[in-house]
């Protein structure tokens, strides 16, 4: 198996013009309807971490070799070693956003971040290649 890698920057443009429309929303809120500032502030809060992600240019990514799986997310890593690894498991949830767990020979699962993974689809079909028994389940809610 050749390596697989995957890398995300978080600063880009979409990310950059939410933001911008975010901010420009509630400029206008406060402008045209007197929304209380306060209100509005509380709502930019929400916008921090992804504020934050775009000024540090933090990146997410994976890479899948022979022997291990690694990722990254901002300052956070981690990895496995394929030979523990028994499955892949594709949760769809109710949002339609799909989790991917490995589940260890142990029965034992280990919920890769979302920000470091590649589509589900592109990533199913790597795994596949890789020899890979891939589980997917759709909507539970456990």
């Amino acid at each position: 198996m050749t390596a697989f890698t995957f890398t995300r920057q978080n600063r880009n443009q979409r990310t950059v013009l939410i933001l911008i429309g975010v901010y420009a929303m509630l400029i206008a809120l406060m402008i045209l309807l007197n929304a209380v500032w306060w209100l509005m502030a509380l709502l930019a809060l929400t916008t921090l971490p992804a504020l934050w992600d775009v000024i540090k240019d933090t990146s997410a990514g994976m890479e899948l070799t022979d022997e291990t799986l690694r990722w990254h997310t901002g300052q956070r890593q981690g990895q496995l070693k394929l030979s523990e690894v028994d499955r892949f498991r594709f949760d769809t949830r109710w949002d339609f956003s799909v989790r991917v767990s490995a589940v260890l020979k142990s029965d034992k699962r280990v919920r890769l971040p979302d920000e470091s993974l590649p589509p589900h689809k592109q990533f199913e079909m790597v795994l596949n290649q890789a020899g890979f028994a891939v589980e997917r389940h759709h909507f539970r809610v456990f």
